[in-house]
């Protein structure tokens, strides 16, 4: 076995959360060394929602004016019935919104974001990249940990942080539970913004709701694209049967929808779609000096568009929990356990039964309808815990 390279800080995964705590963590004072299984740090998909609480943490770390480059300054969250076309309810996100919460909310392209991430990372010099290091095993030394990658080569790390998604194989040596799906699945697709009629606002995001089913629209890039997603569950779903989810259900699925969604199904990128997972809410997800962070600690639906924001609400709290016990970095990673487990919990499952809010049939969807009818777009009272929480 070749020599360990040696190590303060080890994180494991490229993506959004990885790259946010190696930020946060350089920035405190800590030496970072980040691998990425992919040839290249990328992220895939199209678009994402960044709320208040992830704004927060990541105007803290500077990228702000960086980001409104790209992004997209929404003026309503809109929710559509998908199958009458009519409005149920909205959030309006004006100056109210933000100055109840601080920060606005923005849309932007997952990969901007990454860009904004990466090129931040590249000015530390505190932090250093590998990408094309796909890492296979752990080994608990108590006060360090070995890492071991494909390729042969192995660290040995103060610390290690799991950011490696869903599929997690630093989560694998802290549980033996496994991701949980129940069958639905999301087509993706963006298009020039000139393609698009106004049916539901092109300013806004817009949710269409209906049996099993939601569609969601926003724009990207300064208002130049439009992204879309629709999401159905799959009748042919079962554990174990590989071929479901295909293009052929999508149509059939969506072709009860109003005559304006059925034109927009005809625009999905049809060479793909996402099978979509969560896992249940972990107990723990620290032992010793190593953690986890992002989907590799709490993966959740994106029924809420909290994924992405409760990664980047991880990576300043656990370097602040570090910087503030640089002689006990196990005492600091378990306050830092203690200080997210809880909140993430709570969003995951509330993403879980937003979705099924959602995914109503009948008399249920009328009634979730009149429920949502009633409130103001300017009650924010109900977002308060999620988008007013501050790291």
């Amino acid at each position: 076995m070749p020599p360990a390279q040696r190590l303060p800080t080890l994180i494991v995964g490229g993506g959004i959360g990885g790259l946010t705590a190696a930020l946060a963590l350089s920035r405190s004072g800590r030496r970072v060394h980040v691998i990425e299984k992919s040839a290249e740090f990328v992220e895939i998909g199209a678009g994402l929602q960044l709320a208040p609480n992830a704004l927060h943490v990541l105007d803290e770390l500077g990228l702000m004016a960086e980001l409104g480059k790209e992004a997209v300054f929404p003026a309503r969250l809109q929710w559509m019935d998908a199958l009458t076309a009519k409005p149920i309810t909205a959030v309006d996100l004006g100056a109210e919104f933000r100055r109840r919460y601080g920060q606005p909310y923005i849309v932007m392209h997952r990969g901007d974001l990454l860009a904004a991430l990466l090129a931040a990372c590249r000015a530390e010099t505190r932090i250093t990249l590998e990408a094309g290091r796909e890492f296979v095993a752990i080994e608990d030394l108590g006060e360090a940990v070995r890492a071991r990658c494909s390729d042969g080569t192995v660290y040995e790390a103060e610390i290690l942080i799991g950011a490696d998604g869903l599929h997690s194989v630093v989560r694998r040596s802290l549980s033996d539970d496994a991701p949980v799906c129940d069958g639905c699945v999301a087509y993706r697709g963006t298009l020039p913004m000139a393609e698009m009629s106004t049916h539901a606002g092109l300013d806004n995001v817009v949710m269409w709701v209906g049996p099993r089913m939601h569609f969601v629209q926003y724009p990207l890039r300064r208002g130049e694209l439009y992204n879309q997603v629709a999401v159905f569950q799959s009748p042919r779903y079962a554990p174990g049967v590989e071929e479901w989810g295909t293009v052929e259900e999508l149509d059939a699925h969506y072709a009860q929808t109003c005559d304006y969604i059925r034109g927009c199904i005809t625009l999905m990128w049809r060479d793909r779609h996402w099978e979509m997972f969560d896992r249940k809410p972990l107990a723990r997800w620290t032992r010793n000096r190593i953690t986890l962070t992002g989907d590799a600690a709490h993966p959740m639906y994106q029924y809420i568009a909290q994924g992405a924001c409760q990664a980047i609400e991880d990576g300043l709290s656990l370097a602040r929990h570090l910087a503030a016990a640089p002689a006990d970095p196990a005492g600091a990673l378990r306050a830092y356990e203690k200080a997210r487990l809880l909140r993430t919990a709570r969003v995951q499952l509330t993403a879980r039964a937003m979705g099924a809010f959602f995914h109503l049939e009948g008399i249920a969807a009328t009634v979730r309808n009149e429920m949502m009818a009633s409130r103001r777009a300017e009650d924010y009272a109900p977002l308060d815990w999620l988008y007013g929480h501050r790291v």
